[in-house]
This record gives C-alpha cells, structure tokens and sequence, in this order.
C-alpha cells in the first residue's frame, strides 16, 4: 500500500510537478537514474525545457513544437511566459522527430522553435545560467530523470486530472503481486 500527495509547493518551490497541464498516469518506478546516478531527490522533473528569446506569443499545452533546421519534434507540458521557459517532452511515437536509424533528434542550437497551432515562434538562448530552479547549459536544459532507466512496477490511467495551484492531489495505491 502506497499514499503520496501532490502538493503545491512541489510546483512552486521546483518545479518538477507542474499545474499548467493535467495527468492521466500514475507510475511507481524502481530504481530510476538522474544523472547517470541512483535518483534521491524527493521529486525530479521529467520534462526537458528551453530557454527563450523574443517569443511572438504564448505556446499552448499540449501543442506539437518543431524546430525545422535539425528535424526535432516535441510537444508542449508548460509553457511559463514570465521566465520565457519552454517545457517539453520528445516520443517516439509515430517515429515523430526520429533519425533514420529510430532516434530522437534533439532540439539544438540558436534554430527557431514554432508552435504548429499557436505560430508562435521563438529562439532559444545561448546562455548558461539557472532560471526559477532549473539549470540551463547553451539554453537548454535535460530531464531531470534519466530516459530509460528504472523498473516501472506499477502503471495506473486515470480520467484527466486538472490541478490548481494551491491544490494538494492525493494519490492511493493498492498493489498485490
């Protein structure tokens, strides 16, 4: 049995948990990596982010971003005006952005990102610095979870769940194996 809270402060202070979109998933893993290491952190972000110059407008959530110089695809978890912050994630599904030998191509470099429903363009920054908790190197900046690793023990789909800032979501799980 298993009980956790998802609570405000988890966006506010790290922003590893956002509420500018909502979940569907529940997921308890085993053993993930961050940074080439075991995870300890109480919460990590799984989102990558770029840091923006001059964006034309707002991006939406869940809109799908290219960037047409390299090929990359992505799609949009939150996108913070105030910060000119753009978290994103990057599948394979659909082989969306993928080589032609099945792998991702990243977003790189000073090339425009375009929001393919809102046409709002930007262009990443070439800077290394720390911007409301997240750590950015020539602008951009990696999950804080490392891809593929960890033992996924239990995956649960819920009905979408919208947060609120100041919410705290309580999550229950019972497993038997």
């Amino acid at each position: 049995m298993l009980n956790t809270n998802f609570e405000a402060g988890e966006t506010s202070n790290s922003g590893d948990f956002t509420t500018a979109n909502d979940f569907r998933r529940v997921m308890l893993m085993r053993d993930p990596d961050a940074s080439g290491s075991a995870a300890t952190a109480t919460t990590l972000r799984g989102t990558k982010a770029v840091l923006v110059t001059s964006p034309s407008g707002d991006f939406t959530v869940d809109e799908e971003i290219n960037q047409a110089t390299t090929g990359a695809v992505g799609k949009v978890v939150e996108w913070d005006s105030s910060n000119n912050i753009l978290y994103y994630v990057q599948t394979r599904f659909n082989d969306h952005g993928v080589d032609s030998n099945g792998d991702l191509t990243a977003f790189s470099g000073t090339n425009t990102i375009t929001g393919q429903s809102s046409s709002v363009t930007a262009t990443p920054s070439t800077s290394t610095t720390t911007v409301d908790s997240v750590s950015f190197t020539s602008g951009y900046a990696s999950s804080e979870i490392d891809a593929d690793t960890g033992d996924v023990i239990y995956v649960e789909n819920r009905s979408p769940i919208t947060r609120a800032s100041d919410q705290t979501e309580n999550v229950k799980l019972i497993i038997e194996f």
